[in-house]
C-alpha cells in the first residue's frame, strides 16, 4: 500500500490577490508485505504438490530500474515464519528484500517432516529459489540466478545447508551467494544420539513441539528412543538410521559435495543438542579451501543450552566474539558479512577463515587451527559402577589455555554391553570441586562385551582458560543428565588402559 498525503491548500488573501500554495511533495514509497505459496513434491506415495507458503517483504528502495539481494530466513523446529516486518526492519533499511518461509509441514505449509531431507526440504528450497528468480526486482546474475543469501537457527540453519547442498547434487551448484546459519548441525543422528545413546532430554523437548509433524512410523520409533535412551533394535532402528541418513551436510560431504560460497557459521559451545562438534565439523569439512578463505565460525555460550547437573558443569553466557569483531551481537555480525558479500559494501569485518570461539569464563579467543598439540598419558581408569559419581583424573595444573575437540584413547573392557560411560573435560581445584567445561559430555557406549578394544573417543569441543591454582581434569561418569533413562545393565563398569588424552593448548 502507498502512503498517500493530504495537503491543504492555503489562501493568502492580501490586496484581494490570492498566492497559490507550494506543490505537495511527493509520497515517499514504503516497504510491502506480500504472501503466497509455491507448489512443491508431493510426499511419497502421492500425487498432489505440496505447498510451501512464505511472506514476501520488498524494500521499497527496490525496483525493476533499481534491483536489490534477497535473503531467506525460516523458523527453528516446530516453528513458523516470522511475518512481522519489523522483525526485518534491519534487513530491509541494508537493501535486502526478505522471505520468510514456513518449512514443509509446519505453519501454512503442508505435508509431514522429513528433517532436512534433499528429496523433500531441499526440493522445497529450490521451488521457493525458482520463485525468487522470478521477481523483477531481485538482482539476477543470469538468467534464473538470483542474488541471494540466507539467515535462520536450529532448524532454520539446517534448511540453508540443505537446500545449497541439495543443488550442487542436483545441478552441480548452488544458487546460493552467502549463508550465515546459526546453530546448526552437521551429522543429525550423531547430534541426537551420539553413539547410538540418546540425548532424552533434548529429544523429549523436540518430539513435543514437533513429533506429530514427523512421518508415523518416525514419531513411533522417536518416543521408543525417548523412553528406553537408545537407539531401537531391528526394524525400527533400521527405519530410523534410514531416515536420518541424508539429513545433513555429513552425508553429501561424503558424497564429494563442497560448498564454494562464504558462509558465516555460529554454534553454541554451551549447546548440548548441536555442540562445538558439529560446527567444528561444518567450518571444517563442508567449505571449498576458497570459500573457507572467506568464512568464519564464531561459537559463543549460548544455542540448545541446558545447565548440566549431573556431572556439573559450567559456562558463561554471552558472545564476546561477535564484539569482538564489532558488532554489539551475532544479528548484526550476520548483516555487515552478508552486505559484504552481496552488496560488496566495506563493513571493516576481519577474521575470515579463523575460529573465533568464547571461552568457558567469557573471553573470545581466535585461532586458525585447532589442531591438537598436546598428549597426556593418564595410565588406568575404573569407572564406577551403577550410579557412582564421576571419576575425574589430572591432566595438567593451570594456567594454560585450551581449545578445540579434545580426544581420549583407550583400551576398553567391559563385560556387560551397552555400559555407557560420559567424557568430557573439567576444571576445579581439586577432583572433587572438578566441573565439566561448558556443560557438555559425549558418551562412550560399548554395543558388545569388550576386552581390551582400542578406542578413540571424542569429547566435547571446548575453549576454556583454566588459571593458576586449578587443575585440567578428564571427566568419567557413570550417568550424565542429558542421556536420562538410559536402560544400560546394572551393575557394570568399564576398564580404560593406556589412556591418553590430546588437546590443542594455546600459547599466549
Amino acid at each position: 500500500m502507498r502512503r498517500t498525503v493530504s495537503v491543504a491548500s492555503a489562501l493568502l488573501f492580501f490586496g484581494a490577490v490570492l498566492v497559490p500554495a507550494p506543490a505537495a511533495a511527493a509520497a515517499p514509497a514504503e516497504d510491502t508485505v506480500t504472501t503466497g505459496c509455491v507448489a512443491s513434491v508431493p510426499e511419497p506415495g502421492t500425487s498432489a504438490p505440496v505447498k510451501i507458503c512464505y511472506t514476501l517483504f520488498k524494500p521499497a528502495v527496490a525496483s525493476s530500474g533499481h534491483t536489490v539481494p534477497l535473503l531467506f530466513s525460516s523458523h527453528g523446529w516446530g516453528g513458523s515464519r516470522t511475518t512481522d516486518i519489523r522483525q526485518f526492519r534491519a534487513h530491509l533499511d541494508a537493501g535486502f528484500g526478505i522471505l520468510s518461509f514456513d518449512q514443509r509441514s509446519f505453519g501454512e505449509s503442508g505435508g509431514v517432516a522429513h528433517v532436512m531431507n534433499p528429496d523433500y526440504e531441499g526440493q522445497d528450497v529450490i521451488k521457493l529459489i525458482d520463485f525468487v528468480a522470478s521477481l523483477n526486482w531481485v538482482t539476477k546474475q543470469r538468467p534464473g540466478d538470483p542474488l541471494i543469501g540466507a539467515i535462520g537457527g536450529s532448524y532454520g540453519g539446517g534448511y540453508q545447508l540443505a537446500g545449497a547442498f541439495t543443488e550442487i547434487r542436483d545441478f552441480g551448484r548452488t544458487r546460493f551467494d552467502a549463508l550465515a546459519p546459526e546453530i546448526t548441525w552437521w551429522d543429525l543422528k550423531r547430534s541426537l544420539a551420539p553413539s547410538e545413546a540418546a540425548r532424552t532430554i533434548w529429544l523429549g523437548i523436540l518430539f513435543a513441539s514437533g513429533g506429530k509433524n514427523l512421518p508415523p512410523a518416525i514419531g513411533k520409533s522417536w518416543a521408543t528412543l525417548i523412553a528406553t535412551g537408545a537407539w531401537p533394535p531391528g526394524k525400527a532402528g533400521r527405519e530410523l538410521t534410514k531416515f536420518f541418513a541424508h539429513n545433513g551436510p555429513a552425508w553429501h560431504v561424503a558424497q564429494g559435495r563442497r560448498l564454494d560460497i562464504p558462509v558465516l557459521f555460529q554454534q553454541g559451545i554451551t549447546d548440548n543438542l548441536f555442540n562445538l562438534n558439529e560446527g567444528l565439523s561444518n567450518f571444517d569439512r563442508t567449505l571449498t579451501p576458497r570459500a573457507r578463505s572467506l568464512s568464519m565460525l564464531v561459537g559463543h555460550n549460548g544455542g540448545h543450552a541446558l545447565p548440566a547437573v549431573v556431572p556439573p558443569g559450567y559456562g558463561t553466557s554471552g558472545d564476546p566474539c561477535s564484539i569482538a569483531l564489532g558488532s554489539p551481537n551475532f544479528a548484526d555480525l550476520a548483516l555487515r558479512f552478508l552486505r559484504l558479500q552481496l552488496l560488496g559494501q566495506s563493513t571493516g569485518l576481519t577474521g575470515f577463515g579463523q575460529y573465533h570461539l568464547s571461552t568457558a569464563n567469557g573471553r573470545c579467543l581466535t585461532q586458525r587451527t585447532l589442531a591438537a598439540n598436546t598428549t597426556r598419558s593418564l595410565g588406568k581408569i575404573a569407572t564406577p559402577t551403577g550410579v557412582g559419581i564421576p571419576v575425574n583424573v589430572k591432566i595438567a595444573a593451570g594456567p594454560l589455555t585450551v581449545a578445540g575437540t579434545p580426544r581420549v584413547s583407550a583400551n576398553v573392557y567391559t563385560i556387560v554391553p551397552r555400559t555407557p560411560a560420559y567424557l568430557a573435560l573439567s576444571v576445579g581445584t581439586s577432583p572433587l570441586t572438578a566441573r565439566v567445561i561448558q556443560n557438555n559430555t559425549l558418551p562412550l557406549r560399548e554395543k558388545r562385551a569388550a576386552h581390551g578394544v582400542r578406542r578413540t573417543i571424542e569429547l566435547p569441543a571446548i575453549a576454556v582458560d583454566v588459571p593458576a591454582g586449578q587443575n585440567l581434569y578428564l571427566t568419567v561418569s557413570p550417568i550424565a543428565d542429558m542421556y536420562a533413562g538410559q536402560r544400560a545393565p546394572l551393575p557394570g563398569a568399564l576398564l580404560l588402559k593406556n589412556t591418553t588424552v590430546s588437546y590443542r593448548t594455546i600459547s599466549k
